[in-house]
């Protein structure tokens, strides 16, 4: 299974999941469709699966024109999520399985964000591959999604799930917001000089252009604030040793940022 990032909109990134074997190919959380469409079409492959993280336009927008294309595609998302993704025929829970080529991956139900977010996991099989995780916008490179529908306590326990995977594991989420983030946790955890060594490095990629997705979850739990509410030089700097109550304290001052 190789994954290509698409990047589309303003900051959106869309993953397109391909089997070389089969020429098949699953799209995650397609915002447009047409980039989507050229790239299948340099690779002549067939769209057999539409992987939705939650209901959001950037997210779900290209999902009827796919089907146009490729109306023997299935689309997935949160069971939660009925009625909000179009052309939605699987609702999916928290400990289902969705495969792909060689790969089964494993739905992590997320709230926070929404109500209704999930995650797709797909574990490695072999010590040559990694974990790849989908996971929309609940965790991002450096920071985490805003809390439109959830709360912190929801979010906290959904970033415990993703926090627990193995360092290696890939994380593809949606945006590009890294900078930013890494602006945002300098004035929060400024002693951090893995978070110093990383906010250099994206401020050069970014001056490039280049990507900053995917991320892994090892880094994450290096520099991403919202990754360590139970730090204890972050729990004062909030004045809090309460964890839920010191992530919501760092997600309220960066709301303000």
């Amino acid at each position: 299974m190789q994954v290509e990032r698409l990047a589309v909109l303003s900051d959106n990134y869309i993953f397109l999941l391909h089997d070389r074997t089969s020429n098949t190919a699953a799209v995650v959380d397609p915002a447009e469709a047409t980039p989507v469409l050229k790239r299948l079409r340099e690779l002549n492959a067939e769209l057999v699966a539409i992987l939705n993280t939650h209901h959001h336009s950037d997210h779900v927008g290209g999902n009827r024109q796919l089907l146009e294309h490729f109306p023997q595609a299935t689309v997935y998302g949160g069971a939660e999520d009925q009625g909000r993704i179009p052309g939605q025929q699987v609702f999916l829970s928290e400990g289902d399985r969705v495969k792909f080529s060689d790969r089964t991956g494993e739905v992590f139900f997320i709230p926070g964000h929404t109500r209704a977010h999930i995650a797709y996991y797909f574990p490695p099989q072999t010590p040559e591959e990694t974990g790849e995780l989908f996971c929309g916008d609940t965790l991002f490179a450096g920071g985490c999604g805003r809390l439109f529908e959830g709360t912190p306590q929801q979010m906290v326990t959904s970033l415990t799930k993703l926090r627990s995977l193995p360092d290696q594991t890939r994380v593809w989420c949606a945006h590009e917001y890294t900078l930013n983030n890494l602006k945002f946790a300098l004035t929060v955890d400024e002693n951090n000089s893995d978070l110093k060594n990383r906010f250099d490095q994206v401020k050069v990629a970014r001056s490039r252009n280049e990507a900053t997705i995917p991320s892994t979850i090892g880094m994450e739990k290096l520099t991403n604030p919202f990754m360590r509410w139970d730090d204890p030089d972050l729990q004062l700097r909030v004045k809090s040793q309460d964890p839920v109550q010191t992530f919501a304290r760092l997600r309220g001052m960066k709301d303000q940022f």
